[in-house]
């Protein structure tokens, strides 16, 4: 997590390459604990306009969450945090990730579907952002 610009807003970073893998036993209870935790954070942290970077490098199939996790997550977001929400950067779109928001993209709002950016290398992620702000894991810099 990092800010950008004067009024402190928030880059908000999450590495897919961390999450469980979907082969645990208590796979779902994970997920659902992991999403109320980092909702529980957004909330303490974005008062003003923020962004999600979401890197999807180095991140095996089975370590994606599912379709129905984040369309889960979408519609327990607070309102105000959906519209506080200024870009949603996805580096490293997979063609698994990149068809699932085609395919998702008449069910959710076109607000949102246009705040959804993908990015292909962190070179173009630095144009986009200040990068001093935004710590990036060895796995996904390699």
């Amino acid at each position: 997590t990092g800010y950008y610009g004067d009024g402190l807003n928030a880059i908000i970073v999450f590495a897919a390459c961390f999450l469980p893998d979907s082969s645990r036993t208590d796979y779902n209870y994970v997920m659902e604990n992991l999403f109320l935790y980092v909702i529980s954070t957004l909330e303490l942290m974005v008062a003003e306009d923020y962004m999600i970077v979401y890197l999807n490098g180095a991140t095996p199939r089975r370590k994606m969450p599912g379709l129905g996790w984040m369309k889960k997550c979408y519609q327990m977001i607070d309102r105000r945090l959906r519209k506080n929400l200024k870009s949603f950067i996805i580096v490293h779109p997979s063609w698994f990730i990149r068809t699932i928001l085609a395919v998702t993209r008449p069910f959710i709002s076109s607000k949102f579907s246009s705040k959804i950016q993908y990015v292909n290398t962190l070179a173009e992620l630095r144009e986009m952002i200040p990068m001093e702000y935004v710590d990036i894991p060895d796995s996904i810099v390699k």
